[in-house]
């Protein structure tokens, strides 16, 4: 069994971006049910507020020091890469808002087995629909859409539940000088940072491989 830690961030581009060639390097291999997945918690602001006026190309150009126009054409080139593996980025929708508490949800989800579905629904909702996913009615109908029991997404949302796993993912990912998402480990022992190609990932893959022939 190969063991694949996936940090991310629910509202990186690039993360959305990165899971999907991942996903599409686990589909070329002979046997990806011998592939153990799974996405711990990174975020890119810890401090981000909840409800925010400012678009995306606001807080982005503020964040770089750069122009609103220079965030736009940055977020072009995203939607660029996006449509070419059949992700839609409707970049002029997304709502900046913070994660934390889709980042509990989705370390509920983990517990049973849903965590790949929810979060599937959590890229969709921020970067296509245009939905504010730190909204708990959000993140209710998104768990329940994927089978979660809207009494148990209740009540994780409704209590601090799951805080704890987020912030022993970040401290991992700390420890491990993991600075930027996505960032993939495979076993402990091959890393590959940021949303690289199918490519990449089959590269490791195949080294893994050799390794145990």
């Amino acid at each position: 069994m190969i063991q694949v830690e996936i940090w991310s961030d629910i509202v990186c581009p690039f993360c959305y971006i990165g899971k999907r060639n991942f996903e599409t390097a686990l589909k070329q291999l002979k046997n990806p049910e011998q592939v153990d997945v799974s996405f711990r918690s990174f975020e890119l602001d810890t401090s981000a507020q909840k409800s925010q006026t400012q678009s995306i190309y606001q807080v982005l150009a503020k964040k770089y020091g750069k122009t609103i126009e220079w965030a736009q054409e940055a977020n072009r080139s995203v939607v660029n890469k996006g449509a070419s593996i059949g992700l839609m980025f409707n970049m002029d929708r997304v709502i900046p808002t913070n994660s934390f508490d889709a980042h509990r949800l989705t370390q509920f989800a983990l517990t049973q087995q849903k965590q790949n579905l929810l979060l599937e629904k959590l890229f969709a909702a921020y970067f296509t629909e245009g939905k504010d996913i730190s909204s708990h009615g959000v993140l209710v109908d998104a768990g329940e859409s994927v089978g979660l029991a809207k009494e148990d997404v209740l009540n994780v949302l409704n209590s601090d539940a799951f805080a704890s796993e987020v912030r022993e993912d970040e401290e991992l990912a700390h420890e491990g000088g993991i600075s930027g998402v996505p960032f993939f480990v495979f076993n402990r022992k091959y890393a590959i940072s940021g949303a690289q190609p199918p490519e990449s990932f089959l590269d490791v893959f195949k080294k893994i491989e050799s390794e145990t022939v």
